[in-house]
């Protein structure tokens, strides 16, 4: 049973040790950010000091010391890169910089990656801060680097101050230094990446003794001195009072302390103020000018749609009236051809008897001419016979009598008027017919075919 006890309390304290662990490793851990982001904020206010007396450059002891603190927080439980073979390298804050501020517009990233006399990251990270106060925009690049919060959490583990409510006061309190001009040189010891950096506390380091605890010792003191000599004189009454006037004295330069921080809060937050109005102001002006350019573009759009339809209606109209014109063309087009042309019978039996009207007609012409030639040539024919044989003239009168009188109409022309049984050939008449190309009869006559034996 004893020892069924013992192991049942050693096991209660072992779990309650655990829980012990964990509680001092999360107040530690919170003491840590804490002092870092307090330690940052009097560096910063040290800086804006500093900065109304002399330029601050890498000799200052104030930015040395801004630098380091800063460090310390963009590289506070900063995660390492794994290697291949499963181990994790320590890794700088630059490249958690080089990849969160990307978006930053017209960035020193590119820059900075491209100098020759920086290779290490530590070094790069280092001449990044640099850069960015001398472009006055290291709080933009906080700023942008912490609203990547998928990015952040990739590169920092749980607990560190730029996952914490610590980082919207680091970006506010960096926004001062804006005001300050700085002056680097980018090739100074300084970026030298082989040595960490070393935060120095002394100058922010200050005992201020509380005023309860300055009256108990002055109680102590007068205790001390009224038992050392019993025989007080009124010459051992004067260092109280003395003690007092000291005691006024540290009161009232505690208050002139507390004042002049207090103005010196004012002053940080009235420029704050002051640059948080011109960011408003900006924004407001750039507001009302894309709300121009919004209402400019919607007016822009509704005038061309406006037109667009006008057009569109106008080549309906247009197009429309083009049909109908057609339409109107066609049927007047019809009604001509109809109107010009017969019917096919019809033109048939007209071309028919025109054909042969024609052909009647100069055939008996040419068989006139014919005639009046043969009886010309049978004259002297027989003039001739009649001198050689008179005896035979008669004969061949009878003769000639006979063929003229036996000779017919022979249906020799029809081939050169063509076919009459299509308006083609009714045309090729017509023309004939105007231009006289039908054959003459005296070029007949003069055939050797025709001509009598």
């Amino acid at each position: 049973m004893a020892s069924r006890s013992l192991g049942g309390l050693g096991g209660n304290r072992g779990g309650g040790g655990g829980g012990g662990r964990k509680s001092l490793s999360a107040r530690n851990a919170a003491v840590e950010r804490r002092n870092l982001i307090t330690v940052c904020r009097f560096s910063v206010k040290t800086l804006i000091d500093r900065s109304c007396f002399e330029t601050i450059d890498d000799s200052s002891p104030e930015f040395n010391n801004f630098a380091a603190i800063l460090e310390q927080i963009l590289s506070h439980r900063l995660k390492g890169q794994v290697t291949w073979f499963g181990y994790e390298s320590p890794r700088s804050f630059w490249d958690y910089i080089r990849v969160a501020c990307r978006k930053v517009s017209q960035n020193c990233i590119c820059s900075i990656e491209n100098m020759e006399n920086v290779s290490s990251s530590r070094a790069k990270g280092r001449a990044w801060i640099r850069v960015a106060l001398m472009e006055k925009h290291l709080s933009e690049y906080i700023s942008t680097a912490l609203r990547d919060f998928k990015t952040t959490r990739r590169f920092y583990e749980d607990g560190a101050i730029v996952l914490g409510e610590e980082a919207n006061m680091l970006a506010g309190m960096l926004l001062g230094l804006n005001a300050i001009d700085f002056s680097f040189c980018l090739k100074g010891e300084g970026l030298d990446g082989n040595f960490p950096a070393v935060i120095d506390y002394t100058p922010y380091l200050k005992f201020t003794q509380s005023s309860d605890s300055i009256s108990s010792d002055e109680e102590e003191l007068r205790t001390l001195g009224s038992s050392g000599s019993e025989s007080s004189t009124p010459e051992n009454v004067g260092p109280p009072f003395i003690m007092d006037e000291n005691t006024w004295f540290n009161k009232c330069k505690r208050v002139k302390q507390k004042y002049q921080l207090t103005l010196e809060q004012k002053g940080y937050l009235e420029e704050l103020l002051r640059l948080r109005e011109n960011q408003l102001s900006e924004s407001v002006t750039q507001n009302k000018i894309l709300l121009q350019r919004i209402e400019d573009s919607d007016l822009a759009h509704k005038l061309e749609k406006e037109q667009l339809e006008y057009i569109i209606v106008e080549l309906q109209d247009q197009l429309t009236v083009l049909k109908n014109n057609d339409l109107r063309s066609r049927q007047e087009l019809t009604a001509h051809l109809t109107n010009q042309w017969p019917s096919p019978g019809a033109l048939d039996v007209n071309a028919v008897a025109l054909d042969t009207l024609l052909y009647r007609k100069h055939n008996k012409q040419w068989y006139e001419k014919s005639c009046q030639s043969l009886d010309q040539l049978s004259a002297e024919v027989s003039l001739s016979q009649t001198s050689l044989d008179p005896g035979q003239s008669q004969g061949d009168g009878k003769q000639d009598t006979l063929i003229s009188e036996g000779k017919e109409d022979t249906p020799s022309l029809l081939g050169l008027c063509g076919s009459l049984t299509s308006v083609a050939s009714y045309k090729s008449l017509t023309s004939l017919k105007s231009n006289d190309y039908l054959a003459s009869p005296t070029t007949e006559m003069t055939s050797p075919g025709l001509t009598p034996s």
